[in-house]
């Protein structure tokens, strides 16, 4: 591997962002290291879409040639407990068509278009981070064999998640900058086909304050999403998650459908079950740390835009590295401020875009299962459009981000009506 000299960067995190960001880094010229806390790389992984700002973003950065869209041509349902369904909704009538696959798919294409060599070290943590004018003393601890060392970078680079590691070392603790919206998320993959539907067909199931959505692919099993409102987010992780959907989906009968998903999810070999949160910082970077993806602005499985902000997110990070080769920090300024309209509009409408994932009562039900008689006519389509914030996926889910930063045309306006901050 040809030895880059711009400087040596420590990577903290092996998912889609810390990929993105170790590829992208290295063809800046600078020389990653690469950790992360598991034992190995993860696979599979639950739903995601690829918005417009994605794949532009993940052809620049070379992963579309190991990626390719999952959507199936089904049409989706809108089930009932009694086994009836109607037309429902798929993620695919969105504008710009999304790209629907795994989050492992997308991790498997970041980490297929890393360089040979790389420094990849597994089992390894950071437990301290001092940094001066000129470099950040890294200690990594080696959870495997017990051992620390103290290593220095010119750039530390916190992809590490929603509860980063590095965010509570160089930012401070996790409940500074962690915005509950009083929601649950369970995800998992589905074997087979659950019942009352087809193969390749999605569904979903549409209650006040709680939902089943099943996300069908043309060439691989379901994946599941439940979500539901709670007013004592801890109470939830004080039992096992099917036993809390039960409880958060009962007391009437769970139905044929409804009822095998949450049966399944008890035999589910990885269970992604937590609260939904946003992340919540003024400024990403301090002195020679930044921090990338779910880490810095964690959007929430409703706005459905963490894998394509994440991918923005670390191909803006190299351009303005290599735009400011002698000045890390003014690098760093840069990137925030064309990043951060997107992502703000992001998360001032995750509440918003909750609701295409869970209602608040039965008026919002009625009026979503009446769209597709709105959309029949010119006034209707308006209607929708309006009620469905089309026109802004437009703007900022598809928008070239990096193209826009590249060409020097005007950041977005700052979304305010509906808005509201987690």
């Amino acid at each position: 591997m040809t030895e880059n000299r711009t400087g040596r960067v420590l990577v903290v995190g092996m998912g889609v962002a810390g990929l993105a960001t170790a590829g992208r880094l290295h063809a800046a010229g600078w020389t990653p290291v690469l950790i992360e806390k598991a034992p190995a790389r993860r696979s599979g992984g639950y739903f995601v879409a690829l918005f417009g700002a994605g794949q532009a973003a993940a052809r620049r950065l070379g992963l579309m040639e190991h990626l390719h869209n999952r959507a199936t041509t089904k049409p989706n349902l809108d089930l009932g407990r009694n086994n009836r369904s109607r037309p429902g909704m798929a993620i695919t009538e969105l504008p710009g068509e999304p790209w629907m696959m795994l989050r492992g798919d997308v991790e498997q294409a970041a980490f297929a278009a890393l360089p040979d060599g790389l420094d990849i070290r597994y089992s390894t943590v950071p437990t301290a981070i001092e940094q001066d004018d000129d470099g950040v003393d890294v200690t990594l601890h080696d959870t495997a064999a017990g051992t620390s060392v103290t290593e220095r970078f010119d750039l530390v680079v916190g992809a590490d998640g929603l509860r980063s590691t590095v965010r509570e070392l160089v930012f401070g603790p996790h409940d500074e900058h962690l915005r509950r919206l009083n929601y649950l998320v369970a995800a998992f993959q589905y074997t087979g086909t659950p019942p009352g539907l087809a193969p390749g067909q999605g569904a979903t199931l549409m209650e006040p304050d709680r939902s089943m959505w099943v996300f069908a692919f043309a060439d691989h099993d379901p994946t599941i999403m439940l979500t539901y409102r709670t007013e004592d987010v801890d109470a939830e992780f004080t039992e096992p998650p099917a036993q809390r959907l039960r409880a958060a989906f009962g007391p009437k009968p769970l139905g044929r459908t409804l009822g095998a998903v949450i049966d399944a999810l008890d035999a589910a070999p990885e269970v992604l079950f937590d609260s939904v949160e946003q992340v919540r910082l003024d400024s990403w970077h301090r002195g020679r740390v930044v921090l990338v993806g779910d880490s810095a602005w964690c959007v929430t499985l409703y706005a459905g835009m963490g894998v394509s902000s994440g991918l923005a997110g670390a191909e803006l990070l190299g351009t303005m590295l290599e735009r400011h080769p002698d000045d890390v920090t003014g690098a760093l300024r840069a990137w925030e401020r064309a990043l951060r309209p997107y992502v703000d509009h992001y998360q001032d409408g995750a509440f918003d875009d909750r609701r295409i994932f869970v209602m608040d009562n039965q008026l919002q039900l009625l009026l979503r299962r009446t769209m597709p008689l709105l959309g029949r006519s010119k006034l209707g389509t308006r209607l929708v459009h309006r009620m469905m914030r089309l026109e802004e996926l437009e703007v900022y889910k598809n928008a070239d981000i990096v193209g826009a930063a590249l060409d020097g045309r005007p950041l977005p306006g700052k979304r305010t009506a509906g808005a509201r901050s987690a």
